[in-house]
């Protein structure tokens, strides 16, 4: 094991989802990356853009991975990613032919099969998503992104683009890759996301305010994300949003805290030489 990569083998390459940047302030991951430093764990972050397709992202991400390998002179990275930074993750292993580089792939939340819900939305006249891209691309512009196109990746979370987008992307060999998906156990488990979480769950199912248990599950390990009380694991929750643990009642059964979530998987894979 390589000493220079710490815990793990390769460093760890954490990827974010949609709507947020990678800065200080505040930081997408809580009180995550803390944690897995305290373990020995080496960490970097995507810095991919916020509200760019997946396919701009990807070519982002790659880019990322090389600058890495290079100050680290490591092999391969680790990457764990969350909602769409998964699929971003999956084409730079695939079609973009970094697989090679890659160790590994845990994605936390990402919609792998597309949304059904976002199948209905899409159906209403362009005018609204017209109005809601021009603020969104002109807000988010102004911290950072350089290629913001909210109209595209809404359409990127399609059930269609899904199904086109993991036939060009299948899986790579000797690549490992696992899946986890938080489910919130009420629609009050977080106010964040509880009229999401109750429209999703009559389209779709149980979901954690935003993606579906069912389209979250990939690769050849999954693991459900489940509360030890009412609340749940929202979408919010698996990347620490409230910074602190989801219960103190330990002697119940599920998540206590997400960092147990990340730690868990560091030493996994810690575990498995990677």
């Amino acid at each position: 094991m390589s000493s220079g990569n710490g815990i793990t083998k390769y460093p760890i390459l954490m990827i974010h989802g949609v709507g947020f940047r990678d800065l200080k302030w505040p930081l997408y991951w809580g009180r995550i990356p803390n944690a897995l430093s305290e373990m020995g764990a080496v960490l970097f972050y995507g810095q991919q853009d916020s509200w760019a397709r997946v396919e701009d992202n990807a070519k982002s991400i790659k880019a990322r991975i090389r600058q890495i390998l290079d100050e680290t002179e490591s092999e391969k990275v680790n990457i764990i990613a969350h909602s769409k930074g998964g699929l971003e993750a999956r084409m730079a292993a695939s079609s973009l032919g970094m697989g090679d580089q890659i160790a590994s792939i845990t994605t936390i939340g990402t919609p792998h099969r597309g949304s059904k819900t976002i199948d209905k939305l899409l159906k209403a006249p362009d005018s609204l998503f017209n109005v809601a891209a021009f603020a969104v691309d002109n807000w988010i512009g102004l911290i950072g992104d350089t290629k913001p196109d909210f109209y595209a990746v809404c359409r990127d979370f399609s059930t269609e683009y899904a199904e086109k987008f993991n036939r060009e992307n299948p899986d790579v060999p000797g690549v490992y890759y696992q899946s986890y998906a938080g489910i919130m156990k009420t629609p009050f488990s977080d106010i964040n996301l509880s009229t999401a979480n109750i429209i999703v769950k009559l389209i779709e199912g149980d979901n954690d305010g935003l993606v579906s248990v069912e389209s979250a599950k990939w690769g050849s390990h999954f693991t459900l994300l489940t509360g030890k009380t009412n609340r749940g694991v929202s979408h919010y929750d698996e990347i620490d949003f409230r910074r602190s643990p989801l219960s103190m009642k330990s002697e119940t059964a599920g998540v206590l805290d997400i960092c147990d979530v990340y730690r868990a998987i560091v030493e996994d894979l810690a575990a498995r030489g990677l």
